[in-house]
């Protein structure tokens, strides 16, 4: 019996855990096979004070790997298709071709996009790819995936509350996508001080009349941990990802077990990094995702997701 297949597209670095690095484990661990290609290959991630050194793979060249994936038929059984950071509008052409071809050969695969576009009021890419996404990535996925910085960006929603967040994922629901994670909202009240949501929502249309349709809406609150760690996006669309493979009728067992494997995650982290002699060096924030393979393969229960009306 052959696994499933994953064709991921994302960053990579030789040393850490963010792009691919943070992806592919958690995806093997929860029965994915994943073919991987990297959009760049850096010797670590961004973040470090003396920099990095690496190669920017472009257009031409993701197109050249998709001709021989395709002259051997191996576009033909992909399941799943997982884009992350995409830093220019040629890649990002290349990009929607690869979903096209994917799509010719698999018409029944599904397509998560993790629209990194930046936080906390950052960009991390060229502002103008915001509308390039808008139209013409995201209305091919099946499964989106942004912070709130990026729901902002692309739907013009401000988030202030759950309210908020249910008008941003009809939004996004219309564009294309049948399943919304918005996957790490602030709301500025002193209720919900320190309190990270976490907002799904999922569009299921009527089997006799497809343009009958009701979206199946769930929320989680959190503690909001301290430290600042590289990878929780690239990780969590991940999670996202592999769970739904296995539940894809339970967009509730889905969050739960997400939330609860990232929070879980996130405190090993924590206390691994807080025991290095400097725990606020780059090296010291990566992902611990070795030492979490228990995590993953069975998080606990603690949170559980509510139904919102």
């Amino acid at each position: 019996m052959t696994t499933s297949r994953v064709l991921s597209i994302q960053s990579h670095v030789v040393s850490g855990y963010v792009g691919n690095k943070a992806a592919v484990f958690p995806l093997q661990l929860l029965g994915l096979d994943v073919d991987v290609i990297n959009s760049v290959q850096f010797s670590n991630h961004t973040g470090y004070s003396k920099g990095f050194k690496g190669s920017v793979m472009d257009g031409d060249g993701l197109d050249t790997l998709l001709t021989g994936l395709d002259e051997n038929g191996l576009l033909e059984d992909i399941q799943y298709v997982l884009t992350g950071y995409i830093g220019s509008a040629t890649f990002l052409a290349a990009i929607r071709n690869v979903i096209l071809r994917v799509k010719a050969r698999t018409p029944n695969f599904r397509y998560l996009c993790d629209p990194v576009l930046g936080d906390h009021g950052k960009f991390y890419v060229p502002p103008e790819l915001v509308d390039l996404m808008k139209s013409d990535i995201i209305p091919l996925a099946d499964i989106v995936t942004p912070n709130q910085f990026e729901v902002e960006q692309l739907t013009g929603v401000v988030i202030h509350s759950l309210t908020d967040a249910k008008k941003a994922s009809v939004a996004f629901h219309d564009l294309g996508p049948s399943i919304v994670f918005l996957t790490s909202l602030e709301f500025p009240t002193a209720e919900t001080l320190g309190t990270l949501t976490i907002f799904a929502s999922q569009r299921k249309y009527s089997k006799d009349d497809t343009s009958s349709y009701h979206d199946e809406v769930y929320a989680i609150e959190v503690p909001k941990l301290q430290g600042a760690f590289t990878g929780t996006g690239d990780l969590t669309a991940a999670l996202i990802l592999g769970h739904l493979h296995q539940h894809p009728d339970n967009l509730k067992l889905v969050m739960e077990k997400v939330i609860n494997t990232m929070q879980a995650v996130i405190l090993k982290t924590s206390e691994i990094t807080n025991a290095c002699k400097d725990p606020k060096s780059a090296k010291a924030r990566e992902l611990r995702l070795i030492q979490s393979k228990s995590i993953i393969e069975n998080p606990s229960t603690k949170h559980e997701a509510r139904k919102v009306e």
